[in-house]
């Protein structure tokens, strides 16, 4: 019988092999992506393109908010094409993670985190939630910041309809055509929650961010009305 297990260990060794090699000859271009993804210099590179592709039309679209508004068509060019940048970065993103897992420090750069933990919260929360985990274990190990972290979860948060911990988003309101905060879980303790992550207080990051004026009163206002509606509207 041993002959027979060694003969057997033999072919499917060698069937391996060969199909590996095969795959290799029809895929050339995907075999040798994945090897460079591996390469320091290479994975910043790729990481940046990615950065630009993904921020450039973002910048572009909010200094058109500014001068022309949100509704007009140079707003709405600049998101477009924001959508389809996304919509490449996010597979290329997705495959270097579901490959790789979330890469060292060492090895993306510090910049480099930042734009994986980016696409991924520009994602749907399907996605979020997918790797929502990687991402959590990415702290614990040191290789993302905890900011990075909390932005995924205060998405994850107002695209379920729930009131967001960290303050990190805003929302553009049409009835006002105004931005204004996505309501707060208890904004009284948010600097608290805020500074046991090592994140700045409300008021300067809210300036600073989004050349926004922080009021307490006005807050605790709006998460009080949004709770009373979310509540009405599931009973």
């Amino acid at each position: 019988m041993k002959p027979l297990k060694n003969l057997y260990l033999l072919l499917l060794v060698g069937f391996t092999i060969s199909a590996c090699t095969q795959e290799k000859k029809k895929n050339p271009v995907k075999h040798q992506e994945q090897a460079n993804l591996l390469n320091r210099e290479y994975l910043i590179a790729f990481l940046d393109t990615i950065w630009h592709k993904e921020q450039d039309p973002v910048r572009m679209r909010d200094t058109m908010i500014a001068k022309y508004g949100m509704e007009s068509e140079q707003v709405k060019k600049y998101q477009q094409i924001y959508i389809q940048n996304h919509t490449i970065n996010e597979k290329k993103i997705r495959h270097l993670l579901d490959t790789y897992g979330w890469p060292d420090k060492e090895i993306s750069g510090e910049n480099g985190n930042w734009t994986i933990a980016n696409v991924i919260q520009h994602s749907d929360n399907a996605i979020r939630l997918k790797y929502l985990p990687m991402m959590k274990k990415a702290v614990k190990e040191k290789k993302l910041e905890a900011r990075f972290l909390v932005r995924a979860e205060d998405r994850i948060a107002t695209s379920r309809g729930d009131l967001q911990i960290y303050g990190g988003q805003m929302k553009y309101y049409p009835e006002t055509k105004t931005f204004n905060l996505w309501p707060i879980y208890d904004p009284v303790n948010i600097d608290k929650r805020r500074a046991e992550i090592g994140l700045e207080p409300i008021a300067p990051f809210l300036k600073r961010r989004f050349d926004f004026e922080w009021n307490l009163e006005e807050q605790i206002k709006r998460s009080e009305a949004f709770e009373k509606e979310r509540i009405k509207k599931n009973k």
